[in-house]
């Protein structure tokens, strides 16, 4: 446009100074233009029926190249950049000089290199609209702060940094831990998600081992603890793809400004402990998120407050409690084992491979697809027994030898209570005439076990005969039950005066 305007002054009349004025420029530049326009043969109304680029082409024409070095397949290279992601624009030059030794200078080949990625569109990037509340993207920071020391030893310990922030406001949750491991990664996005208040419909994290178990494009395989997690609070899990960064821009950009602020302002200071880094973490975390935005109105708080918070799904009643993840073979006795205690699963799993999950609460018993078949509160004291075990997991034959162990004297005179005080009588008699009051147990069951076959009131009669002839035995109680069944109409023998009666023989 300036060289048009040139021309179209210069044809008015107008003096190089008053063009060179006009068109921002030096007068000699004017001169040196309007002479190559002349040598040309281009006028104003030639250059206005020519582009931009054929202008150029006429009035500066490209050098012929001083080498006969062949143009670089630039597709090849970039295809071959992009599958092996090790290698180098620098190592691709230097095949190519070893080929063609007077080839293209390094600064010439990486010029190429770029306008060719701009011709095709590898420089551009593709804009992700971010929606309030749809993503939480979550990483571990690539720098770290030796600032902790501990008090026993004098250690100076690594703080690793984990960051998440909510999509659309970019507000981070920051938090530091003495190492990456899968505890503390599951620690730091339970408490994220409760820094924040609310759940989001989508969980970014990197394709970092405490996260994803196999990595794959289409179906990425993620860790059993953390696909729990994901379970508890009803929030999808999508890793970025390998090596992929720009699939979650916003917390790499932010974890770039975290570490140029936040790791600034730490650098100097030391910490007893963890606790009170982390203090100190959320007091500059707090002032720098409140900071305003360059390019936009607000700041990151409010942009939360007033947009991704009120867009979050709520809370679960309990927070998640992180598990120990184990797998186990059920063995013959259908208990499985988990730090000293025995805790039972239905006896129909024997043989199966199981996973438990413990907690500090809870034991839980999964199968290969995560139903739960067993829950036990988790037991730490041996005093109750190392054998937790539910009856209905126990296989009939189990469950009768349970009940009959788990019956008592107490049980048996309570139970014989309800029946009548006859066989309250007999059985409290069995009991009490053994040294060791287990040695009656079974007598005992058989006697109440009969009100099941004749009925609580025959059972009661049967008693209150061996109690009157003093004979209060299972085998003398079964007697007289099988004589009433014999001769259901006998009548008892009317008192007289002279029957002397089962008094008189005490």
């Amino acid at each position: 446009m300036k060289i048009l305007e040139m021309l179209r002054l210069s044809e008015k009349g107008r003096s190089q100074r008053d063009i060179a004025s006009v068109a921002g420029c030096g007068k000699s530049t004017v001169g040196d233009v309007l002479k190559l326009c002349k040598d040309k043969g281009i006028t104003a109304e030639i250059a206005e029926k020519l582009t931009d680029s054929e202008l150029q082409a006429k009035l500066y024409p490209t050098k012929p190249s001083k080498t006969s070095a062949p143009e670089p397949d630039w597709k090849a290279i970039h295809e071959e950049l992009a599958k092996y992601p090790n290698l180098n624009l620098q190592f691709m030059w230097e095949a190519y000089r070893a080929e063609y030794p007077t080839g293209l200078s390094y600064s010439r080949f990486c010029a190429h290199s770029r306008k060719y990625r701009e011709e095709t569109g590898r420089e551009v990037t593709f804009t992700k609209e971010r929606r309030a509340g749809e993503i939480m993207e979550v990483d571990w920071a690539g720098d770290t702060l030796d600032c902790v020391i501990n008090r026993a030893t004098g250690e100076i310990q690594t703080a690793h940094i984990f960051v998440s922030i909510l999509g659309y406001s970019h507000y981070p949750y920051v938090e530091a831990f003495p190492n990456e491991q899968e505890i503390n990664w599951i620690t730091g996005n339970v408490n994220a998600l409760h820094y924040y208040g609310g759940v989001p419909k989508q969980i970014v994290p990197d394709n970092c081992k405490t996260a994803v178990k196999t990595p794959q494009y289409y179906e990425p395989i993620i860790n059993s603890a953390y696909w729990e997690l994901a379970q508890h609070y009803e929030a999808a899990i999508i890793p970025a793809r390998v090596k992929r960064p720009k699939d979650k821009a916003a917390v790499e950009q932010t974890i770039g400004w975290l570490e140029t602020w936040l790791l600034g302002k730490l650098r100097r200071q030391e910490f007893f402990s963890f606790v009170e880094l982390n203090k100190a973490i959320r007091k500059h975390v707090s002032e720098l998120s409140s900071r305003p935005f360059q390019k936009r109105p607000g700041s990151r708080y409010s942009e939360f407050v007033n947009i991704d918070k009120p867009a979050l799904s709520p809370l679960p009643m309990h927070k998640y409690e992180i598990a120990d993840v184990k797998t186990r073979k059920i063995g013959s006795n259908y208990h499985i084992e988990y730090a000293g205690f025995y805790y039972s699963v239905p006896y129909t799993l024997f043989g199966e491979t199981v996973i438990l999950r413990a907690t500090s609460r809870t034991i839980e018993v999964l199968d290969q697809d995560r139903i739960r078949k067993a829950s036990h509160a988790r037991r730490y004291d041996v005093y109750g027994g190392r054998y937790i075990t539910h009856m209905e997991h126990m296989p009939p034959n189990h469950q009768a030898v349970y009940r009959q162990n788990a019956y008592n004297g107490e049980r048996y005179r309570n139970w014989a209570n309800k029946i009548g005080e006859n066989t309250y009588f007999v059985v409290d008699s069995i009991l009490t005439s053994y040294k060791v009051e287990q040695q009656g147990y079974k007598s005992c069951m058989g006697i109440l076990q009969n009100a099941k076959k004749y009925g609580e009131k025959q059972l009661e009669e049967a008693c209150k005969k061996a109690r009157e002839a003093g004979t209060c035995t299972y085998a003398a109680v079964g007697k007289h039950l099988e004589n009433q069944r014999r001769n259901p109409q006998t009548n008892a023998t009317p008192g007289h005066e002279n029957i002397r009666g089962s008094a008189y023989y005490r």
